[in-house]
């Protein structure tokens, strides 16, 4: 697992520096600084840019324990290449599975000021189970994910699907999609619909995502609408409706996902951050679209075996496949210190962290070939990061107690690196 993860991190490292050093020396003999910030930007959104075209380096390469080593090629065109439409791809090989997968999509523009965008998605992948994107998210870029280092439990996703992203107002996002998805889970797995036990299924579904950001601000910058500063606390709405004999559709169940983040401080002195998710589910809902709670443990039997990388909203101590749900709660709590100024390149901070999930399942037995419990009891575990000690990397220290807390006092204590890169 280590010999894996130092590769990728490697990797990521040496491709950062090429494309820096790239970047430099092109844009250094014209002094061109707008150009250079603007290319840094590009690279902090996970983007390599080039005239028409930006290459996508989240897919350059990732781990999990499925695949294990992923590598590939992806990007989207740029306003160089149109204002009006767009065109975005992806393709993949898993080193593990021997499989390779892909995207292939495009959109056009229908309103600029508004940004009202038409998608159209083909998608030949894998998504991991109990896991829940709200599509108004959007972008989101890591130099590695930290949990897909450790994922074993995935089902492949062969969707099709049209989207529509319209901004209400400067505070209001929303973004609409119908899909169609064929779903085959990579592990024995069956559900009990109508007294048959289903392996594989297709799903018919709808979804309609809100993001409103009452307290942030929104400036005209280069043409477009841009957040500016952003202000607390921001929501997060999502419905999701599955139609059965639907084009074909085997289930008929829906989902209702909130979250907010509140954040109280200033960088300098001390921030405080409230994380609130919640979801619920009524219906014929397969393990596949339950909740996991976001756990990142994986099972071995001493500490320094399970020793990876800490996510940024994950509870490091709950193993991987441990819980599952149909209505669940998660609030987590972290307060940032004011930094240690060591010098002016050299500020480690300390992070103090608890986190709080509370869930349930109604009929466990539906669910065929898998073991897991619920979290009607209330699960609880709290520590701290000691971040950017060097190059990024830093520590973490969480602790299992309360009424799922193990026997073995090892097996609540999870010990991990962390990593925190900005540009």
């Amino acid at each position: 697992m280590i010999k894996h993860f130092s590769l990728l991190l490697c990797f990521i490292c040496a491709t950062f520096t090429y494309a820096q050093r790239s970047s430099e020396n092109i844009l250094e003999p014209a002094q061109d600084s707008i150009k250079k910030n603007e290319f840094i930007k590009h690279l902090g959104n996970g983007y390599l840019p080039t005239k028409y075209f930006n290459f996508d380096l989240r897919y350059l390469i990732k781990y999990n324990q499925y695949e294990g080593v992923r590598t590939g090629i992806g990007g989207v065109t740029n306003d160089n290449f149109s204002e009006k439409y767009r065109i975005n791809s992806y393709g993949v090989y898993g080193f593990r599975d021997h499989r390779f997968k892909y995207s292939i999509g495009g959109g056009f523009r229908l309103a600029k000021k508004t940004n009202t965008w038409i998608n159209l998605t083909y998608t030949n992948d894998l998504q991991e189970t109990g896991s829940t994107k709200f599509l108004t998210d959007g972008r989101f870029f890591q130099f590695f994910e930290p949990r897909l280092l450790n994922i074993d439990l995935f089902h492949k996703l062969v969707t099709k699907s049209i989207n529509l992203e319209h901004q209400l107002n400067p505070k209001l996002l929303t973004e609409t999609e119908l899909a169609v998805s064929n779903i085959d889970p990579t592990y024995n797995y069956g559900y009990v619909l109508d007294n048959n036990i289903v392996n594989s299924f297709h799903l018919t579904t709808a979804k309609l995502s809100l993001q409103w950001n009452p307290f942030s601000k929104f400036e005209i910058l280069e043409n477009e609408l841009k957040e500016t500063k952003k202000g607390y606390p921001q929501f997060t709405l999502q419905y999701t409706k599955s139609f059965k004999d639907v084009f074909k559709s085997d289930f008929n169940f829906s989902k209702l996902d909130f979250r907010t983040i509140y954040k109280i401080g200033n960088e300098n002195d001390g921030v405080s951050e409230i994380t609130l998710v919640s979801g619920i589910t009524n219906g014929n809902t397969p393990l596949t679209h339950l909740y996991h709670a976001y756990p990142n443990n994986i099972t071995k039997e001493t500490i320094m075996q399970r020793f990876s990388v800490a996510g940024l909203n994950s509870f490091e101590t709950m193993y991987f496949n441990e819980f599952f749900s149909d209505k669940f709660t998660t609030v987590q709590l972290k307060h940032y210190l004011k930094p240690f100024n060591i010098s002016e390149h050299y500020k480690p901070q300390i992070v103090l962290i608890t986190r709080y999930a509370l869930g349930d399942i109604k009929q466990p037995e539906l669910h065929q070939n898998v073991t897991f419990g619920s979290l009607k009891k209330g699960y609880t575990e709290s520590g701290f990061e000691i971040n950017k000690l060097l190059f990024g990397f830093g520590l973490s220290f969480t602790y299992r107690y309360g009424a799922y807390h193990l026997s073995e006092f090892s097996d609540n204590v999870a010990f991990k690196f962390t990593f925190n890169v900005s540009l």
